[in-house]
C-alpha cells in the first residue's frame, strides 16, 4: 500500500498525480487516524489545485459517510469545512442521513430534509440521485406520507418522474404509509416502469388489504419474473386468501414460451403455507412430490414448511418423519414441531421435543414458548405452564409479550384458578387486550363463574360493542346459571344495537385435489349433492 510518507519522500510518481494517489489512499484507509492524516495533507498541500482539492474532499466525504472504517460525525465535520458545496456533496450527505439506522432515526431524516431545503435556498437544483435517498429517509418519519406528498410535487416540478428509480421510491414510500391512491397516481404518471414498479404496487396493495386491486394489476403485467409470482402468492397467503394463492400457483404451472417461470424455494414454502391454512393435504402431497421430482433441495425452510403443513392437515406421523429426516434444524423447525404437538393435544411430546431442542444447543424464541404454552393449555398442564413462563424470563431472557400472557391466563382459567389469573393480569407491564380478557371470559364460561364472567363480559362489550362473541359468551353464562331473563336482556340489547347474532357457517372440502368452499345461504356446488348422496348410501350399508 502507498502511504503518505512515500509521497513525501519520493514526490509524485511519474505516472500518478498527487490527486490520484490521495484518492487511492482514501479508499485504502483502515481507521479514522489514517483518514485524518490524508485530510491534513489535502488541506496543507501547496501543489493541489482548488478543483482537485474539492474533488478529494468529496471522495473523503463519501468514504467517511459509508465506510465501515470511518465516522459519520467526521463526515459531518468535513462537510461543514467545504465553503461552497455543490450538488454532489449535498447528495452524499442526504444519502448518508437517509441510510443511518439506529439511534434517533427521525432526527437524521429531518436533517436530510433541512439539507435539501438549504440546497434549494442556495439555488442548487436537485437531480435524479437526490430524491430516492430523501424519500428513503421519510419512510422512518411519523408523518412521512405527508412529507412524501411534498417531495412528489418537487419531483414533478423538476421533471424527474421519468426516472424509474425516483418513481419506484415514491411508490414504496406511499404504500408503506397505506396511501395506495397516491402510489397509484405516481405509477400512472411514470413514463417508464420496470418490473420493480409493478412488483411494488402489487405487494403494496396486498399489504394494505386491497387484494382485488393487486390481482387486477397482476393480470395486466407483462414480463412477470419469479419475484412477481412469489410476491402475489406469498401476499395472498399472508392476507388470508390461501385458496386464491393456490389458484395462482396452478396458473404458474401452465406458463409457456418466454413466460415460463420455475417455482423456487420461496414459492414452495408459500404454497405449503396455503395448503396448511386450507387443510388441503392432497395439494400438500402434490407439492411434496413436486419437490422430489424437480430435485429442489429440502433445506430447513422447506422442511419446516412441510412439517407445518402435514401437522395442520392432521398427519402428525408424516410431520414427525420429515422433521426427523431434516439434516439441520433451526429454532423455526423445532418450534414448528412443538406447535404441531400442541395443536393435537400432545402436551408431553411437545415438552419432550423442547428438551431435545435444548440438548441440540438451539436457543428457543418467543414463538417457541407460544407453542409450549398452547400445549399446556390444550393438555391441562398447569404446573408445566407456570414453569415454562418462568423459564422463558429467567433462563432465556425473553420478556413475555401480550400473547404469552393470554396463553397463561387461558391455562389458569381452564383450571379454575381465577384468582391467580386475575393477579397475573394485574401484574402485566402492558395493558391487557381483548385476547387476554377473552381467555379469562372463556374460563368463566367453561366453569360457570357468573360473578367474574359478568364483569369481564361487560368490560369487553364496552371495549368492542359490536363484537357479537362477547354477547354470546355472556348469554351462555346466564343460561347455564338459569338466569334466562338476563340472557333475554342481552339478546334484546344485541337487537337494539343491530348486532348480528348469526354468522353464516363456512366449510371447505377437497374433492379430487380441488378445494371447494361453501357457506350457509349459498347455492351449493354441483358436486355437493353427489357427495351427500354417496355418504347417505354408505351410512345405510
Amino acid at each position: 500500500m502507498v502511504t503518505i510518507f512515500d509521497i513525501k519522500v519520493f514526490g509524485e510518481p511519474k505516472n500518478l498525480t498527487l490527486k490520484n494517489t490521495l484518492s487511492t489512499l482514501i479508499e485504502q484507509c483502515k481507521n479514522l487516524k489514517e483518514i485524518k492524516i490524508i485530510h491534513t495533507h489535502i488541506l496543507k498541500s501547496p501543489i493541489l489545485h482548488t478543483r482537485d482539492q474539492y474533488y478529494l474532499f468529496t471522495r473523503l466525504l463519501y468514504f467517511c459517510s459509508f465506510s465501515n472504517y470511518a465516522s459519520f460525525n467526521y463526515a459531518n465535520n468535513v462537510f461543514h469545512m467545504i465553503k461552497y458545496p455543490e450538488l454532489r456533496v449535498y447528495n452524499i450527505m442526504i444519502r448518508s442521513y437517509g441510510c443511518i439506522e439506529g439511534g434517533d432515526d427521525s432526527n437524521c431524516c429531518y436533517k436530510a430534509l433541512m439539507l435539501y431545503k438549504q440546497m434549494l435556498n442556495k439555488g442548487i437544483v436537485p437531480n435524479n440521485l437526490t430524491f430516492p435517498f430523501l424519500v428513503k429517509g421519510c419512510s422512518r418519519l411519523q408523518y412521512g406520507g405527508t412529507v412524501g406528498e411534498v417531495i412528489h410535487a418537487h419531483v414533478l416540478k423538476f421533471g424527474f418522474l421519468n426516472d424509474v428509480f425516483v418513481g419506484n421510491s415514491l411508490i414504496s414510500l406511499f404504500m408503506n404509509f397505506g396511501l395506495s391512491k397516491n402510489a397509484r397516481k405516481v405509477f400512472d404518471e411514470m413514463f417508464v416502469r420496470d418490473v420493480v414498479s409493478w412488483n411494488s404496487m402489487v405487494v403494496g396493495y396486498l399489504r394494505n388489504g386491497e387484494v382485488e386491486m393487486a390481482l387486477n394489476l397482476f393480470r395486466k403485467m407483462n414480463g412477470r419474473n419469479i419475484i412477481t409470482w412469489n410476491s402475489i402468492i406469498t401476499g395472498l397467503v399472508q392476507a388470508g386468501h390461501a385458496k386464491e394463492s393456490l389458484e395462482i400457483f396452478h396458473e404458474m404451472q401452465f406458463l409457456s414460451g418466454d413466460d415460463v417461470v420455475k417455482p423456487d424455494k420461496i414459492t414452495i414454502a408459500s404454497v405449503l403455507s396455503a395448503c396448511a391454512l386450507l387443510g388441503s393435504i392432497d395439494h400438500g402431497k402434490w407439492v411434496h412430490a413436486y419437490l422430489r421430482k424437480n430435485d429442489i433441495e429440502c433445506d430447513v425452510v422447506i422442511g419446516t414448511a412441510l412439517v407445518n403443513m402435514y401437522g395442520k392437515c392432521g398427519d402428525v406421523q408424516q410431520a414427525i418423519e420429515i422433521f426427523n429426516d431434516m439434516p439441520e434444524k433451526d429454532a423455526s423447525a423445532w418450534t414448528a414441531m412443538i406447535s404441531v404437538f400442541a395443536l393435537h393435544g400432545f402436551g408431553k411430546k411437545a415438552f419432550d421435543c423442547f428438551l431435545e431442542m435444548e440438548k441440540a444447543g438451539v436457543k428457543p424464541n418467543h414463538v417457541t414458548f407460544v407453542g409450549l404454552l398452547s400445549a399446556c393449555s390444550h393438555s391441562g398442564l398447569v404446573e408445566q405452564g407456570r414453569c415454562c413462563f418462568d423459564v422463558m424470563k429467567r433462563v432465556y431472557s425473553i420478556e413475555p409479550q401480550i400473547y404469552h400472557y393470554a396463553c397463561m391466563v387461558d391455562i389458569l382459567s381452564r383450571a379454575r384458578l381465577f384468582d391467580e389469573a386475575l393477579f397475573l393480569i394485574r401484574s402485566m407491564p402492558m395493558k391487557p387486550d381483548v385476547y387476554v380478557w377473552g381467555a379469562l371470559l372463556g374460563g368463566c364460561q367453561m366453569h360457570g363463574n357468573i360473578k367474574l364472567g359478568e364483569k369481564v363480559a361487560h368490560y369487553l362489550i364496552d371495549l368492542e360493542p359490536h363484537n357479537h362473541a362477547f354477547y354470546i359468551n355472556l348469554c351462555d353464562i346466564y343460561v347455564k346459571a338459569g338466569k334466562y331473563d338476563a340472557a333475554k336482556r342481552i339478546r334484546n340489547s344485541m337487537k337494539e344495537r343491530g348486532i348480528e347474532t348469526k354468522i353464516p357457517g363456512c366449510s371447505i372440502i377437497e374433492i379430487n385435489g380441488v378445494v371447494q368452499e361453501f357457506s350457509v345461504g349459498e347455492i351449493p356446488m354441483k358436486e355437493l349433492p353427489l357427495v351427500l348422496d354417496r355418504l347417505r348410501n354408505e351410512m345405510k350399508i
